[in-house]
């Protein structure tokens, strides 16, 4: 008698036989995408339906343009003071805004607070993420995040010493392309970030203005983040939003790793 076939099985006892290992693995992929989808779908109400370009970790210095007629950044090299080693960042004037939420930067990996009205999430090249007040214009008023621009260090940041000389660098580039040509700045924080490796500077920027002297006051801090470049985030306010300046304090004091 010639051997009876097995019986024929259904769907679900043939999804039985994959191996654990392809189950977790397809869940974890799931799970990512969601992740990426839900960070568009927080910000998607706030952000210009036009394409913008994203910092790339080995991309030159760009500057953030403003609308004609108003101030233009600096494309010349910028000599800066020698940062201090240890410097406590000050508490600003102001009330501090309400914090509405966490953006958590997956582009960088750095979280930080999101600030409510008239803080507003949009999309600013060369910045990863960009929550801003007002019209855009320089000089702006402005929180971002992405990672250090220009190249990589040749070897990975070990100590703090390292990553306060990366922090001046990117105050360097922040003056040559956030400010009017000819800017200043004196510190006014230096010190290790709150949580991992890192370092934070404060400083005030001096420029001119249609002949008049103006000030904004500013963050900068970079945070290991696994690579051989760190991500940044940088905070400017200038005089005339001086209520806001309190949000930098509340930026210095929670900003964070993922």
């Amino acid at each position: 008698m010639p051997p009876v076939a097995p019986p024929k099985r259904g769907l679900v006892a043939r999804v039985g036989d994959v191996p654990i290992k392809v189950v977790y693995l397809l869940g974890a992929i799931v799970a990512t995408v969601l992740a990426v989808m839900l960070v568009f779908v927080i910000f998607s109400g706030d952000v210009p339906k036009t394409d913008v370009p994203v910092q790339r970790q080995g991309a030159e210095v760009a500057t953030v343009p403003g609308p004609s007629g108003s101030p233009k950044p600096s494309s010349t090299a910028v000599a800066l003071p020698a940062a201090p080693r240890s410097l406590a960042y000050p508490v600003q004037s102001g009330t501090p805004t309400v914090v509405i939420g966490t953006i958590s930067d997956l582009a960088t990996g750095i979280s930080y607070p999101r600030l409510g009205r008239p803080w507003t999430a949009k999309s600013f090249a060369p910045f990863a993420i960009a929550q801003r007040v007002g019209k855009v214009a320089v000089p702006h008023t402005v929180i971002a995040s992405s990672m250090l621009p220009g190249d990589a260090p040749k070897t990975k940041p070990k100590t703090s010493a390292d990553y306060r000389a990366l922090a001046v660098r990117g105050a360097r580039w922040t003056l040559r392309s956030q400010y009017p040509a000819g800017a200043t700045l004196r510190w006014t924080g230096s010190q290790k970030v709150p949580v991992g490796q890192g370092w934070m500077l404060g400083y005030e920027v001096t420029y001119t203005v249609k002949g008049k002297a103006q000030k904004s006051r500013a963050v900068i801090s970079v945070h290991e983040v696994g690579k051989t470049k760190p991500a940044m985030l940088y905070a400017s306010i200038p005089q005339s939003g001086k209520s806001y300046y309190r949000d930098l304090n509340t930026l210095v004091t929670n900003v964070r790793t993922l």
